[in-house]
């Protein structure tokens, strides 16, 4: 259950027929009306009316996170065909849309995206996948119109600053102040120690790479290390030349680089130019775990790179399923990457949600999410949603585990569960070779 590599033929700018492909029209990925089959009189959502949810989906099909847009709205797809078949196979009258728009890893055009999905009926948005994105979809879009939002690839403890006491801002992927951590722990294990240990970081200004930074080199350090150079640059700049010769410098014992795919593909060759830097003595969190990188930015500036991502627990048969129905689903060509599982997760939790709340209100349904992914309650996978849906119904507590395992949101609506993998690019390919648990405990 390892994610396979992406070979989207429509990369490098020309994304025309990506969109063909994945959109089918303009900002839009699909439109489907998911109604059951069923001719009985009994009414969804624990009794109550018949439940028309619309989901709204704002995927980054192009931009700085494009590697991984595609599957993961590929991902909220195959949710909304399982949750199509749960809906018939339980007779029930309920119907869930779901729309797709490109979010095109952009702040501004993720606001306008979300306003337009909301205009259609949305009140649930599975995103934004950046927290660049997330930050102001959640206050200009989610709090003011009441809307719940469960995100499945922002990660930045920015997030967690959010005023939202009524719990409308959600992730299915946990924060950095697990993350960064946990990275910073095998870096100190593949270096026999962190004590007198110098690390030189490049982060890139956004709310990602200098909100894992803070929390990276607060673990770094109360762990015995030292950082060197921290050098923090504007993503949008045409050349890295400077910015790279700044991050190679003084011989540190290692780098840590926090980037997304696509500007990495221009940072990544200015650190190979300096002669100084080594990529088999760099790590990186998630935002470079894709298998696009190698092909993209060049051996030179990847192989021996190791890092770590959100994971899927090795043996999970939940997981294991997703995995084999998602390579059978359209397009066959977009192959999974991090976040696919967690957005398959977010699609899916937006409608127990509504189950649960009888309602497809944004504000009744953000009342129901947090205690869904918890115990006490029956621990039920997504393999099991038909007795999720009959439990909620009836007004029961469920635990429910996804694609990505064991979710357990906190209070403040971020995923704790699940498992981190280590991953690296090796002989020109990425690959996934060891996991290691989320440690839950925020200090």
């Amino acid at each position: 259950m390892r994610l396979a590599g992406f070979d989207f033929e429509a990369r490098g700018g020309d994304m025309s027929r990506a969109t063909r492909v994945l959109v089918g029209g303009v900002g839009v990925l699909a439109s489907l009306t998911l109604a059951a089959c069923g001719g009985d009189d009994e009414d969804g959502g624990g009794g109550a009316e018949q439940l028309d949810l619309v989901i709204g989906v704002t995927a980054p099909l192009t931009g700085d996170f494009s590697d991984f847009g595609p599957p993961g709205a590929k991902a909220a797809e195959l949710a909304g065909e399982q949750l199509t078949e749960t809906i018939e196979e339980a007779g029930l009258d309920d119907t869930v849309e779901l729309i797709v728009e490109d979010s095109q890893s952009d702040p501004v055009a993720v606001v306008q995206a979300a306003r337009g999905l909301v205009g259609q009926g949305a009140s649930c948005l599975v995103g934004a996948w950046t927290s660049a994105e997330t930050i102001p979809l959640g206050e200009s879009v989610a709090l003011p119109e009441q809307v719940l939002m469960i995100s499945p690839g922002s990660t930045s403890n920015e997030v967690r600053e959010i005023d939202d006491p009524d719990g409308f801002v959600n992730r299915t992927t946990p924060p950095d102040l697990f993350q960064a951590p946990t990275l910073a722990s095998y870096i100190a294990e593949q270096l026999g120690g962190a004590q007198g240990r110098v690390l030189n970081l490049g982060v890139r200004n956004d709310a990602y790479g200098t909100g894992f930074a803070d929390s990276f080199v607060e673990a770094w350090e109360k762990a015995g290390g030292e950082i060197g150079e921290q050098v923090v640059y504007d993503p949008t700049q045409p050349n890295y030349d400077t910015e790279a010769a700044q991050i190679a410098s003084g011989d540190p014992d290692a780098w840590v680089i926090i980037e997304f795919p696509d500007t990495y593909a221009k940072v990544g060759p200015a650190l190979a130019r300096t002669g100084s830097w080594d990529p088999a003595r760099s790590f990186a969190p998630d935002g470079l775990a894709s298998s696009s990188v190698p092909d993209d930015v060049g051996r030179e500036a990847t192989d021996g790179m190791v890092g770590s991502t959100v994971g899927t627990p090795e043996g999970s048969e939940a997981g294991e399923r997703f995995f084999e129905l998602y390579e059978g689903f359209a397009p066959q060509d977009v192959e999974p990457q991090t976040y696919a599982t967690r957005a398959f997760d977010a699609t899916i939790l937006c409608y127990l949600a509504a189950v649960a709340a009888g309602s497809t209100d944004g504000a009744e349904m953000a009342a129901e999410l947090i205690e869904i992914t918890n115990p006490p309650g029956e621990k039920l996978t997504w393999l099991q949603l038909d007795q999720a849906v009959e439990a909620l119904q009836a007004g029961e507590d469920i635990d429910f585990d996804g694609a990505s395992g064991p979710i357990e949101m906190d209070e403040l609506g971020d995923a704790t569960g699940g498992v981190y993998d280590i991953w690296r690019f090796k002989g020109g390919e990425y690959e996934v070779f060891d996991e290691t648990p989320i440690v839950k405990k925020v200090e």
